[in-house]
Order: C-alpha cells, then sequence, then structure tokens
C-alpha cells in the first residue's frame, strides 16, 4: 500500500509523510464540512429534495476531491461554493423566476466555459484583462450577499417598513441563537481551533435542542435517494439571452475565486516554484473546471476549491492525497443525514456570518489611491448585496468603471476583457 500510494502521490518528493497527508485531510475535511449542512438548507428553498441535495453535496465534493487528488496532485478540498449556491437560489431562481432546472443548466453551460478557458489561453487572458480591483470587488460583494443571507436567516437582521431593514429581536430564542452560534465561531477562529464553523454549528444545534426547539433523531442512516435532483438540469433551457448574464456570474466569479484560491494555497504549500508552477496550477484548474461541470449532475451549484483547505496545508498536506481522504470524508458524511436533516437555519446563520467576513478581508487589496479605479469596486461591492443579485452588482460595477475611463480620457486603458462584459451587460440592461 505504502509503495502504491508513495508511485501515485510521490509523498517523499514533497518531503511529507503519509501519516501527515491523512492528519491534513482530515483537518481539512473538518474545516469545510459545515458545507454539508448549509448547502441543502439555502437550494431547498428553490424546491428542490433537501435529503437529495444533501446526498448530492457529498458526492460533488467527493469525486471533485478524488479528481484533484489524482489529476493536479495538490492538498486542495472542493465543494459546492459559498456566494454562488445563494445567487442561484435567491436571485437566479427566487428573483428571476427560472425553475432550478434551468439554474442548473446555466451552472453546466458556464462550467464548459470554465473548462475550456482552462485548456486554452483564454483563461489568463482573462484574468490579466479584468481590472485587479473588480475581481477583488467580487470576492467582497459575494461576502456581503452571503452576510445579508444570514443575518436574514437568523433573524438578526430583519424588514421593516419605515427603515428598510432594522435589528431583530434577541428576545426570541432563534434570534439570540443565531448570533451566540456566531459568537461561537468567531472565538474558537480566533483560538485556532480547527473546524470552529462545524464545531459552531453543532453547539448551536445541541443548544436549541435543549431547549426543546429541535427533536433528535438519530446521527446515522442510509443515505436519501437522490434521485429527485439527479441528472434533472435543464441545459436548453439555459440557452436563452436572458441567462447570458447569469451564465457569466457564474463563470467569472468561479474563476476569479478559484485561481485566487489555488495560488493562495499552493504557495503556502510551497507548490508555486519555477517551471513546475505553469503545470501544476493548468492540472488544478482543469480538475476545478470539471467539477463544477459534473456537479450539476448531481443537482449541486458550482463546485470550487476551497480556501479552508490551507489549514490542512498548514497541518502538512503536500499531496492529492490530502485530497483523497478528504473525499473519503465526504463520502461517509452522506451517512449523517439524520443529523443534516434536524440542524435550523439560524444554526448555519453564524457560520454564514463568519465566512462573509473573511470574504471582505480581500478590500485591504484594493487601490484605493486611484479615485477612477476604486469606485466602481465599491459599487460591486455595495450593489451586490443591495441588489440582491451578483450579475446587477457586477454589470453596474462594469458600467460605471468604463464610464469613468471615459469621462477621464483614458478609453487606451480599457481591456478587451472589460469591454466584452460591459457590452454584456448593457444589452442585459437594455433588452432584458
Amino acid at each position: 500500500m505504502k509503495k502504491t500510494l508513495e508511485q501515485i502521490f510521490k509523498i517523499r518528493e514533497h518531503n511529507t509523510t503519509i501519516k501527515k497527508e491523512l492528519l491534513a485531510g482530515f483537518t481539512t475535511f473538518i474545516t469545510m464540512a459545515y458545507i454539508i449542512f448549509v448547502n441543502p438548507q439555502i437550494m431547498s428553498s428553490t424546491g428542490m429534495d433537501q435529503g437529495a441535495i444533501f446526498v448530492g453535496t457529498c458526492l460533488a465534493a467527493a469525486i471533485a476531491c478524488f479528481v484533484m487528488g489524482l489529476i493536479a496532485n495538490w492538498p486542495i478540498g472542493l465543494a459546492p461554493g459559498m456566494g454562488l449556491n445563494a445567487f442561484f437560489t435567491y436571485t437566479v431562481v427566487g428573483e428571476m423566476g427560472y425553475s432550478w432546472e434551468i439554474a442548473l443548466g446555466a451552472v453546466f453551460i458556464a462550467g464548459i466555459l470554465f473548462f475550456i478557458m482552462s485548456i486554452t489561453r483564454l483563461r489568463g487572458w482573462m484574468i490579466t484583462s479584468i481590472p485587479l480591483n473588480l475581481r477583488i470587488a467580487m470576492g467582497a460583494g459575494v461576502g456581503l450577499f452571503i452576510g445579508l443571507i444570514g443575518l436574514k436567516n437568523g433573524g438578526i437582521i430583519i424588514s421593516n417598513e419605515a427603515t428598510i431593514l432594522s435589528l431583530g429581536n434577541f428576545k426570541q430564542m432563534e434570534t439570540l441563537l443565531a448570533a451566540v452560534g456566531f459568537l461561537i465561531i468567531s472565538i474558537f477562529s480566533v483560538r485556532k481551533i480547527p473546524g470552529a464553523i462545524i464545531i459552531g454549528i453543532l453547539i448551536t444545534t445541541l443548544l436549541a435542542m435543549s431547549l426543546g426547539l429541535v427533536q433528535f433523531n438519530g446521527l446515522l442512516s442510509y443515505p436519501p435517494d437522490i434521485s429527485p435532483v439527479f441528472l434533472k438540469l435543464d441545459i436548453f433551457g439555459a440557452l436563452n439571452i436572458g441567462m447570458l448574464t447569469v451564465i457569466m456570474s457564474f463563470l467569472f466569479v468561479n474563476l476569479f475565486d478559484t485561481t485566487g484560491t489555488l495560488v493562495g494555497v499552493a504557495t503556502r504549500a510551497n507548490l508555486i516554484d519555477d517551471n513546475a508552477e505553469s503545470k501544476g496550477l493548468d492540472n488544478a484548474l482543469k480538475a476545478d473546471s470539471s467539477a463544477s461541470i459534473f456537479g450539476t449532475f448531481f443537482g449541486c451549484s458550482p463546485v470550487t476549491s476551497y480556501v479552508e483547505s490551507s489549514a490542512g496545508v498548514e497541518a502538512g498536506g503536500r499531496t492529492g492525497l490530502t485530497a483523497i481522504v478528504v473525499g473519503a470524508l465526504f463520502i461517509f458524511a452522506m451517512f449523517l443525514s439524520p443529523l443534516a436533516a434536524i440542524i435550523p437555519a439560524y444554526a448555519t446563520s453564524g457560520a454564514l456570518i463568519y465566512v462573509a467576513i473573511l470574504m471582505l478581508g480581500g478590500m485591504e487589496k484594493l487601490n484605493w489611491s486611484s479615485t477612477v479605479e476604486l469606485l466602481p469596486a465599491l459599487v460591486i461591492i455595495v450593489m451586490i448585496p443591495l441588489s440582491f443579485s451578483i450579475a446587477d452588482g457586477i454589470a453596474l460595477g462594469f458600467l460605471t468603471y468604463v464610464s469613468l475611463k471615459l469621462a477621464t480620457g483614458q478609453i487606451r486603458n480599457i481591456s478587451s476583457g472589460a469591454w466584452f462584459l460591459t457590452l454584456i451587460f448593457i444589452s442585459k440592461f437594455i433588452f432584458l
């Protein structure tokens, strides 16, 4: 067994051991396992079967991790991404009125485009042609979007006719538990305890159980039936002009987020180095983009690389064996459906808020010295949550960017990628 693992993953070459890789895989899984509870809750709001989504989330994540481990040999865990699952649910299905089957079709098309870009020079062209500030803003805006949903689900922020929004009632136990859950996650994270998010969710659920708000129905069982969502995507339904901006939003948010995550984690693992850098990153991007494609077969929004993989890297993970362990644990997690079924929305709201705050950290890399570069980025960051749409927020940001460049006589500084996306967004507002 050791010889086989050595041949496949080149463990000695990466200055690690099988024991370290196993520990790293477990660490990474614990830090990202919250998605098996959060994703089904979010996407079930579309009318999708929650039990089926739970299984789909585990399977999509497991296969994606296996692909990453075997093709790229990188210690990266993958699962349906936060932010785009909310966009899928609340904007594409909830606000725009598309069926979840058509929305899955849009994710599939975006995944195909992502894969094509990963095997051609289009990826490099698009990444370099989109201004850095706008790329950073997309991540921060999605973070605020997630945070708003978490605050709403937990009852911490409620609607108010007079003020639009107002603070919720903390005398309501559900709202109080949502806030407590966030504090637990924050405290555990500050103290650098692995799996702070999943621990916070479970503790909040236990508190709710002790108060009689939820009932324990067991821990293990056979996985629920996945057939209600399996292979239900409607690709042809997504092939209409109205879905173009949706597809573009899925594509570019996933592209920039994935690239940033892979480079960041790989750097910490010392995998980015001289000429090996390009090949390793290319294989990792191919694995990630293919994961978004087959994830739709299991009823999932875009599958992406998780920055939480850095926890596994800190634990010693250096090869794809780490990713394989993460995938195996996702397979085991399918048998935890009774636990997933009892976790209330307010128990996961703290996780959403915490993840949102972390995503805002990228704002420190914004170019604050140039108003022309800064204002469009801030428009994206503010308008994504306020419009409750990733697509609309990005569109308004690009329109602002091009307008300011033209007004200041900097037309030559507008990249082809920026022109391309701006024209798409203009068409959306004019014709749709």
